[in-house]
């Protein structure tokens, strides 16, 4: 609605996670070259954590899309809550396995036999499991099971598990320790430092086709951060609903009072009971931070 009012081509602060918006701070361009590592030297086990919003899915389709380029079979599940049952009927039909699907027995045979087949050809194959940390005990000891799939020159099936900060906590427990012991590469996503958020801001709006904007001030970005607390599905809900704002207003730049009345519109929850002191790291460290009314 607001593109062309700031000179956008598309939709800067998007909600879906689009590859080509991908900022690469240094610890997402670290998890995603630790995943692309991993499925390419067959270590088996890889698991991608991170806080709601902080760019998991994101880093989910650039392996796809690294997968697809490089021709590597794969299957994505994303509906964690299933039964061991339904795991292998999803599992059989993204793998487009010729086989009873409904069959636990033929869906192992049928996908043992992919598997040899294409280990033989030197061909990779990955299994992506996102929501990982719903995954209740019966479906994770199945993929462990599934990780024993292997030969001389490795594991026949790449796994990654992606979930949030609960997958961490659910493999401390005793129950999952022979799935811990398997898990080769561990990446975690964390929120955005100040100056990255500023990068992560402008870097958007760049790829928007909006160079060097001036729509939001450095003293905005470092409250869009705090009230966001850095992370990047929050920093783009905000950023949207307050350029939206500002183009109802008819104004080419965004105010504080926007920001206020987009926070309480979105009932976000920070720490705002107080002033909150600036980061001294950041470009403007002479900020002053507000509360809502």
């Amino acid at each position: 609605m607001y593109n062309a009012f700031f000179g956008f081509t598309q939709n800067p602060f998007n909600m879906s996670p689009d590859p080509s918006f991908l900022f690469r701070s240094p610890h997402h361009e670290e998890a995603l070259a630790n995943l692309i590592y991993g499925v390419q030297s067959r270590k088996g086990f890889i698991v991608l954590t991170g806080e709601v919003g902080t760019g998991k899915t994101t880093m989910l389709e650039c392996l796809r899309d690294f997968l697809n380029a490089q021709q590597i079979a794969f299957a994505s599940l994303f509906n964690s809550r299933l039964t061991p049952a339904q795991f292998f009927e999803l599992l059989a039909y993204d793998f487009d396995l010729r086989c009873d699907r409904a069959s636990k027995t033929q869906v192992l045979l049928a996908l043992n036999g992919l598997l040899i087949d294409r280990s033989n050809a030197n061909r990779t194959t990955v299994l992506i499991l996102d929501e990982a940390h719903n995954f209740e005990w019966d479906v994770l000891e199945e993929v462990r099971l599934l990780g024993n799939l292997e030969n001389r020159r490795g594991k026949l099936v790449q796994i990654v598990l992606a979930g949030q900060p609960e997958l961490d906590r659910k493999l401390e427990q005793p129950e999952y320790r022979q799935l811990k012991q398997r898990i080769a590469l561990r990446c975690n996503l964390r929120s955005l430092t100040p100056q990255e958020t500023v990068s992560y801001i402008n870097a958007r709006m760049a790829r928007a086709g909006l160079q060097n904007q001036n729509i939001l001030s450095p003293e905005l970005v470092h409250e869009i951060h705090f009230r966001a607390q850095g992370i990047p599905r929050l920093i783009n809900a905000i950023c949207d609903n307050l350029l939206l704002t500002a183009f109802a207003m008819e104004s080419k730049s965004a105010t504080l009072e926007m920001l206020n009345e987009v926070a309480a519109d979105m009932r976000l929850d920070y720490p705002g009971q107080h002033p909150f002191r600036p980061d001294p790291t950041f470009p403007d460290h002479r900020i002053r931070h507000s509360r809502l009314p």
